[in-house]
């Protein structure tokens, strides 16, 4: 598995202004290691406890991101270095992230997670819950709400997936348009993976999350 050059090749057919976030989750720091002289900078983690050893070891300069579902006991534990926070799906979480933040005297940017797949185990606000949300917002003065992520129903249906993406940035649209509009901060539409990353692009998504292209599959 060549990890330096799968990402070589993600990074040279992604159009301007989409973020590759490389997806670690499970996978060793050396592979890591790899991706990162390759040029790959911003990784995917989904567990507390992983994240922070592999930030404790890894160079300073890398950007993470937390992408899985968020307990808010975990939040204090990833607080002081997280830069984005993908899986946003209650105001009670984001109350805490915002705790947590100004604990470490800083502000934390976040997406609103949303549900759109046809599959009960994925998280998220449906899209009226979010509106709901953020019309409704607390003042929460160390959280920074930058977009959205959403993931497409796992299925080889095509035209369902393109739906489903084309719900969120419908969604992002609107939200932009509105609630959003002074902020230049909301900026990102989160969605795509290995398996679907390419519709998502052609359906607006400026940040993609991809590990099992670059890695391999995740070792248990």
């Amino acid at each position: 598995m060549d990890i330096a050059q799968h990402i070589q090749e993600l990074q040279a057919s992604l159009p301007q202004g989409v973020t590759l976030v490389a997806v670690s989750k499970f996978h060793p720091v050396e592979a890591l290691q790899e991706a990162y002289q390759a040029g790959q900078r911003v990784f995917g983690e989904s567990r507390a406890q992983e994240l922070v050893a592999k930030q404790h070891v890894l160079p300073k300069d890398i950007e993470w991101h937390f992408i899985g579902p968020l307990q808010s006991n975990k939040v204090k534990e990833i607080a002081p270095f997280i830069s984005l926070i993908h899986s946003v799906d209650s105001l009670k979480l984001l109350k805490e992230i915002d705790k947590q933040a100004a604990k470490n005297e800083r502000i934390i940017r976040v997406l609103l997670e949303i549900h759109v797949a046809a599959e009960e185990t994925k998280h998220g606000f449906t899209p009226n819950e979010c509106r709901d949300l953020v019309h409704h917002l607390p003042d929460l003065p160390h959280v920074q709400i930058c977009g959205i992520m959403g993931m497409a129903t796992l299925t080889d249906d095509e035209t369902q997936i393109r739906k489903e993406f084309h719900t969120l940035h419908e969604l992002f649209t609107e939200l932009k348009g509105s609630v959003f509009s002074q902020s230049e901060a909301f900026s990102i539409l989160s969605m795509g993976m290995t398996h679907d990353y390419k519709l998502a692009i052609e359906e607006g998504s400026n940040m993609i999350r991809v590990g099992t292209y670059i890695f391999g599959e995740r070792e248990y």
